[in-house]
């Protein structure tokens, strides 16, 4: 599946009414589960005046939080226009709108455009995209100071759930993907570019989370 088909999947999927219920639920709830867990750890690692890169960063959860402690600036880069409009105007919402920046589109592609941020974030980005090499690999390397990521564990069980699940996503023609990648894999391509593990967990039988910090 090329990465232009997955980011009409997503682009399909998370449109304007899951943006709309997804935004609704953290004003209601805020962050929960593995997001607090990565917002915790960051901040214990001192996110004052740094900017940050969330890529596929939703309704901007972490963006928002992270404002709240202090960071100065920040760039979202997400698949899904709807996305990134729910977290546009929870920025204005919240008054930070004027030092947040966004960009529509597959990451992997707009990468060389980009310039390296403090912070670099992917919450369950990973598992959503086919081309894992490049899209760690290019974000890895854009972290000058913290690297944050939320992703599936790689156990057999969700190896089996990431088949059928592509079998029912066939069946009513969605393009959108759900992969599971190798853990092995992804933090040997992270601190292939220089970062190293500062923590990491796993939550449940499903996601783990880890954050690295650059030497």
């Amino acid at each position: 599946m090329t990465c232009c088909r997955q980011c009409e999947g997503l682009e399909n999927l998370f449109n304007s009414k899951v943006a709309r219920e997804d935004l609704d639920a953290y004003r209601k709830r805020g962050v929960t589960g593995t997001t607090r867990a990565l917002l915790d750890q960051l901040r214990a690692a001192g996110v004052q005046d740094m900017s940050l890169l969330d890529i596929g960063g939703g309704v901007g959860a972490i963006q928002h939080e992270l404002f709240k402690s202090g960071i100065g600036s920040s760039l979202a880069v997400d698949a899904s226009s709807a996305y990134l409009a729910a977290a546009k105007s929870e920025a204005v919402r919240q008054g930070y709108a004027d030092r947040a920046e966004y960009r529509f589109g597959d990451f992997v592609q707009i990468a060389p455009e980009l310039e390296p941020h403090d912070i670099v974030t992917l919450d369950r980005v990973i598992c959503c995209f086919p081309d894992m090499p490049n899209m760690v690999s290019l974000s890895a390397a854009r972290a000058k100071r913290l690297y944050g990521v939320v992703y599936p564990q790689d156990g057999w069980w969700l190896r089996g759930a990431q088949h059928i699940a592509g079998a029912a996503l066939a069946l009513v023609r969605s393009k959108y993907r759900f992969y599971i990648h190798s853990t092995r894999e992804i933090d040997a391509l992270i601190q292939a570019e220089g970062l190293r593990p500062r923590f990491h967990t796993r939550a449940g039988l499903v996601w783990q989370v880890s954050v690295y910090a650059r030497e």
